[in-house]
């Protein structure tokens, strides 16, 4: 048998690979990464467009509170001052996300903080002796119908492709209410772009890493995987085991991006439709991430829709029935042959939401065990 060439293979260069491919490397090892895609950095690469730096899959604001977290990526790249401030548009008007004093002014003409709770109170009592049995119950239990109709209604039955009285309670446990005049979106300590976009981080995490684009693992698995003495494997965890106990479940995206001979679109880099007949849920305008001065500007719609196999999974759908799947997926992979061979980490394999910050900190968390 011939000696194998790498320590690691890695299988996806997006950010969870990126960190551990830096790791592995500067511990000695010898890593080679590979992925379908014809460029590096997963959902967080960004495309040059016109000068500005388009988010490719979708807008990537990083924030953290992880001092450990905030540390590393400072290792790599500078981070700009940009605070995450959406604004959500419903028949013309517009109002300041997260629900705050701005937000309960627009509603309501209230002024003070006494007043706005006393008007959520006044909105949630007549759904006061709900037990919420779906996320409709469950928003006009929290925050009552005005907030429910205009801000929240026709967005989740947008991103989730089915009415909110068929969407579980529990993806709305609360509803965060601000009483000052905030328009942060992130409570975390730490927030901001990289300085030259996300490829500046991930170009600096995979120097004098061996990476090769364009290449679909499962096309040639089985030589691939004799290159390496362990394969870590960051892709669909079912897709691995050739679904064979069923598919797990995501919701996905498409992206419709333009450019617009303007110099400012609408003036903020995210705007919400909250309105059920418009079909796509939000607007990205990128140049507005990192205080961008062009003649031109691009814009992003972004819509949702049902996953299938010819487009990306985005959000795992985590209910009671893919969790059980999950766990028999991950089961099998504790088992000969692949508990030796294969480890399994990021988003899709982990079948979790990830912000960037937990993407790092599991990736970290990997490497300390796996190269201890």
């Amino acid at each position: 048998m011939n000696e194998a060439q790498y320590d690691y293979l890695i299988v996806g260069a997006g950010l969870f690979g990126a960190v551990f491919a830096r790791e592995a490397t500067d511990q000695g090892k010898k890593v080679l990464v590979i992925d379908k895609r014809d460029h590096t950095g997963g959902n967080i690469y960004c495309e040059r467009v016109e000068g500005i730096n388009v988010h490719k899959y979708g807008a990537h604001i990083f924030h953290t509170s992880n001092q450990q977290v905030w540390d590393y990526v400072n290792r790599y790249v500078s981070f700009n001052h940009y605070v995450n401030s959406p604004v959500a548009r419903h028949e013309d008007k517009l109002y300041n996300l997260p629900f705050n004093m701005n937000t309960f002014y627009q509603l309501w003409g209230v002024t003070t903080p006494k007043e706005a709770k006393e008007k959520i109170a006044e909105a949630r009592a007549p759904y006061a002796d709900l037990t919420p049995q779906n996320l409709e119950e469950q928003a006009l239990y929290l925050g009552g119908r005005d907030l429910y109709e205009k801000l929240i209604k026709g967005y989740t039955e947008k991103q989730w492709g089915r009415p909110a009285t068929e969407i579980p309670a529990f993806i709305i446990k609360r509803l965060p209410f601000r009483f000052t005049f905030d328009n942060n979106y992130f409570n975390d300590r730490y927030q901001g772009i990289p300085i030259g976009g996300y490829n500046a981080l991930t170009d600096a995490l995979f120097e004098g890493v061996e990476v090769r684009t364009g290449v679909n693992y499962f096309e040639d698995a089985e030589n691939l995987n004799k290159l390496a003495d362990k394969v870590l494997y960051t892709g669909k965890i079912d897709e691995f085991f050739d679904c064979q106990f069923g598919k797990l479940e995501y919701r996905s995206l498409h992206f419709e991006t333009e450019v617009l001979d303007e110099e400012n679109y609408q003036g903020n880099a995210v705007v919400n439709y909250t309105e059920r007949d418009v079909p796509y849920t939000r607007i990205l305008e990128h140049k507005h991430f990192e205080f961008g001065t062009q003649e031109k500007t691009v814009v992003t719609k972004e819509y949702p829709h049902e996953f299938s196999k010819d487009n990306e999974p985005y959000y795992p759908i985590n209910d009671e029935t893919n969790n059980a799947l999950l766990a028999r997926y991950q089961e099998l992979a504790k088992t000969a042959p692949y508990a030796d061979k294969f480890i399994f980490g990021g988003r899709l394999a982990d079948y979790k939401y990830y912000d960037m910050d937990d993407t790092i900190e599991a990736a970290l968390a990997l490497t300390s065990k796996e190269l201890a």
